[in-house]
């Protein structure tokens, strides 16, 4: 991984953020950081590592968490300047087509880890080692990470980036995606209680 290709001001609805894009030489499209106008890198930075999701960031798929996950991720950046690293790992890292193909076999019963292994793939193929990359980039040495996922937690252990705490994500089960957070719960280890 490379520096930033290309950086730009990001207007948003959740406030001015700069857009870095970071050129990935094994993947089809650029790594992205929206770091907030306000964010100081020389102290604890709130930051979000989101993996892509086409069908739950763009058209707010009920199936599974991820639109939730960066609609609030935002919104908590919004208030506490930070940085969302945006990873182009569509469907764990399988791409989109092979995603679509696993939801054709939740609806036969599988869960999404076993989906994914009947496809012939890890239950999770993404990286987040391109995340502390991104951020050693961007001078951030010590960080608040906005997750639910304890993989995620994982890479900092040995890192250039101190993880100080987790900041956790409460996430609203609902019939689509009930099934699909209990296997994000109990196969995977995530953080995730229902009230």
């Amino acid at each position: 991984m490379s520096d930033a290709r290309v950086k730009t001001n990001l207007p948003t609805a959740y406030g001015d953020f700069i857009i870095f894009a970071f050129e990935d030489s094994q993947e089809g499209q650029p790594h992205l950081a929206l770091v907030h106008k306000n964010c100081d890198t020389s102290t604890t930075v709130p930051v979000r590592i989101h993996s892509e999701c086409l069908t739950g960031d763009v058209f707010k798929s009920k199936r599974c968490d991820c639109g939730e996950q960066l609609e609030l991720s935002m919104r908590y950046l919004s208030t506490h300047p930070g940085i969302l690293i945006y990873l182009r790992q569509e469907g764990r890292g399988i791409g989109l087509i092979n995603k679509l193909k696993a939801y054709n076999l939740q609806e036969k019963g599988l869960n999404t880890f076993e989906a994914n292994e009947h496809l012939g793939f890890e239950p999770d193929e993404r990286d987040f080692d391109i995340a502390i990359e991104i951020l050693t980039s961007l001078g951030v040495t010590s960080i608040d990470l906005i997750t639910n996922n304890p993989k995620k937690i994982d890479i900092f252990e040995n890192s250039a980036v101190k993880l100080r705490k987790r900041i956790t994500l409460h996430i609203e089960k609902n019939d689509q995606n009930k099934k699909y957070l209990e296997a994000k719960r109990d196969v995977m280890g995530h953080f995730i209680h229902f009230d």
